[in-house]
């Protein structure tokens, strides 16, 4: 927990000054506080990075997942794709067009 905090305040010092440093003068945009650039990173993290690198919550859920599908045979294998096309309309793969005829 100690690293985490020193981890976000080190991140909202960074990024304050780079934005401080930057911004204004090459946008013309005002300076930002610490709580400022520190929602910034929360709102890149949200829109950009999701929760990719905090505590690989995504890679052990890939992980399970490879896992899981190397232990499926053939037929399990396509009874799991074709549950999900059923559930993801519009995601299947389009046909290759018909060559054209000379």
């Amino acid at each position: 927990m100690p690293f985490a905090v020193l981890a976000a305040a080190v991140t909202g010092l960074v990024v304050m000054a780079l934005w401080n440093w930057l911004a204004p003068a090459v946008f013309g945009w005002r300076l930002i506080g610490f709580w400022q650039a520190l929602g910034l990173v929360v709102l890149s993290r949200i829109l950009f990075g999701g929760s990719r690198g905090w505590f690989g919550r995504r890679s052990h859920w890939r992980h399970r997942l490879a896992e899981r599908w190397q232990h499926m045979t053939p037929e399990e294998r396509e009874q799991f794709r074709a549950g999900l096309r059923s559930r993801c309309h519009g995601f299947e793969p389009t046909p290759a067009p018909p060559p054209p005829s000379v």
